[in-house]
């Protein structure tokens, strides 16, 4: 058996690697795999930065942000496998979703809707608004930006951003410290349970395929083991099947409510797995199909023109400058190579390009694979907007105020 270590933070979307530790994926392949449960993503990003674990599972912009030496220690990662897309919200205090436009349901359903009077509705706070997000280089924090972008507020003037470990967001909420997060869930769940929040938008509305968490690692690590880097994304892909059926959500959301993971009810776990989402403290509810895909619709494949989209998100922001160099470094992470390498034998098809346009889906779409039949699903932004990865300078040209 060959020992990796991981390190995760307790949230649903560590589903893939929980199932397969515990339901003997891992094992099957020859991997002791050893899970390091932490609190925050900047602790988990210097322990996989320092060699402290073999891998990590880490938000996507932040594997991104690492690579091109914006976020403390620079060092050359790889990201070959895709934990999840969606699966987070956006989530207000009870006080400020009350003076925003619509209904709850209506509000889930259509992003737009919110910012209609977003920027009034923060005014009324009468001092600068504080809004927490995971990290600074996170995909809550740049979906926070995007759509508050979209009402007018420029997020580095009109709000305060304050970065805060997930699990701490539902008592900074309840006490006022914070007026609102973007987080993933159970927190936002959390937060509704406790009486201190509404969601107010939901992630997968707003980019209806985002990505969010990847499994990270040193390049050299990468490099120098791929016999056990092609037997743990096995692993994981069959872990990842097994996760996204919904016959398994209940016995998935047990595992995951265990003192090792999450440590919340399995209820409050089970609905972001299932997209039953509980709005607000008198239980209004929506279903959405897509809020959380751990395997459907090539959820698994490290798109380069989603490390792209990222990379513009940090040009936009004023993170680093637009260049070739940095443009390559960026695309470079997402190591589709490994991935159609470690999966060439397995029942999962592998898509036939590397790269597509974010954003032009509207539906279901049938796509070219190795094998079999492979749908990718809707990928729309709320604004309409496309991103053509051959042609960054000028979608951030569009994006300009």
């Amino acid at each position: 058996m060959t020992p990796i270590r991981i390190a995760f933070l307790p949230l649903t979307d560590c589903a893939i690697l929980a199932a397969a530790k515990e339901l003997g994926f891992a094992e099957k392949h020859g991997i002791a795999l050893e899970l390091v449960r932490d609190l925050s993503w900047a602790t988990i990003r210097d322990r996989l930065v320092y060699r402290q674990v073999h891998c990590a599972h880490l938000l996507a912009p932040l594997a991104i942000a690492v690579q091109l030496g914006l976020s403390q220690h620079k060092a050359a990662l790889a990201a070959p496998f895709s934990l999840s897309l969606n699966g987070n919200a956006i989530t207000f205090s009870r006080r400020l979703a009350a003076a925003l436009k619509g209904t709850s349901r209506e509000r889930a359903d259509d992003p737009i809707l919110a910012t209609e009077n977003l920027g009034a509705a923060l005014q009324r706070l009468q001092r600068k608004p504080v809004l927490a997000v995971v990290h600074r280089f996170s995909s809550h924090a740049l979906m926070l930006r995007y759509w508050l972008a979209y009402a007018g507020i420029d997020p580095d003037r009109d709000v305060e951003l304050r970065v805060l470990p997930p699990p701490l967001m539902t008592n900074a909420l309840a006490t006022g410290e914070i007026d609102g997060f973007s987080a993933g869930e159970p927190w936002n769940s959390s937060a509704v349970d406790a009486g201190a929040g509404e969601i107010v938008a939901l992630g997968c509305r707003i980019w209806e395929s985002g990505l969010e968490k990847v499994l990270a690692m040193r390049d050299d690590w990468a490099d120098s083991n791929p016999d056990t880097l092609d037997r743990l994304l096995r692993a994981l892909d069959e872990a990842a099947v097994w996760c996204d059926c919904p016959d398994n959500r209940l016995q998935l959301a047990r595992l995951l409510a265990r003192e090792a993971y999450l440590r919340v009810p399995a209820e409050r776990i089970e609905r972001g797995l299932s997209g039953r989402i509980t709005l607000n403290a008198v239980g209004d509810t929506v279903e959405v199909d897509n809020f959380l895909l751990l395997h459907r619709r090539a959820a698994n494949f490290p798109w380069r023109s989603q490390a792209l989209w990222i990379y513009s998100q940090f040009v936009r922001w004023g993170f680093l400058e637009h260049s070739p160099e940095a443009e390559r470094m960026a695309s470079g992470v997402f190591r589709s190579d490994i991935y159609r390498r470690a999966l060439a034998d397995c029942q999962t098809p592998l898509p036939g390009a590397s790269l597509k346009v974010e954003g032009s889906l509207i539906k279901e779409h049938g796509v070219s694979s190795n094998k079999g039949t492979l749908s990718l699903g809707p990928d729309r932004f709320f604004d309409g907007r496309v991103f053509d990865p051959s042609r960054i300078g000028e979608y951030l040209t569009q994006l300009a105020p």
